[in-house]
């Protein structure tokens, strides 16, 4: 068979994860644990995978260990879009969480959130749609 024949599996995707990569990892679980809450998914060792939602996770890796390394220089935000955003940010405000922001709105985009950074620097933005739309 010749590599034109050869199509692309016409199969659903099973999972999404983002991987972030840590200097600490021990602080980093204890944040998605008990400041987010998000449920541990897959445990492997030196990368813990944590559920978001259905079909969505974040895969928290000991950047020693990794296929790439921890870097001080974070271009990449996690948004997890909630119901109740305004609920999550009177939650946000009783955790001392670095650069928590004031809650915005985004008419262009439809949303209303708030961002801030994990232990690590990581930003993290929660949301919620301000028209179905969005």
């Amino acid at each position: 068979m010749s590599s034109s024949e050869i199509r692309r599996p016409d199969t659903s995707n099973e999972l999404a994860i983002t991987f972030l990569y840590y200097r600490d990892l021990p602080k980093a679980t204890q944040f998605y644990e008990n400041v987010l809450g998000l449920p541990l998914a897959i445990d492997q060792g030196w990368c813990k995978i944590y559920r978001i939602c259905p079909g969505a996770h974040v895969g928290l890796v000991d950047e020693t260990k990794g296929m790439n390394k921890w870097s001080a220089t974070k271009p990449l935000q996690l948004c997890i879009r909630v119901p109740e955003v305004d609920d999550w940010y009177a939650y946000a405000q009783t955790k001392e969480l670095d650069t928590l922001s004031p809650l915005f709105e985004n008419d262009e985009i439809g949303i209303r959130a708030f961002v801030f950074n994990d232990p690590e620097g990581y930003q993290i933005e929660i949301q919620s749609a301000t028209r179905p739309d969005a």
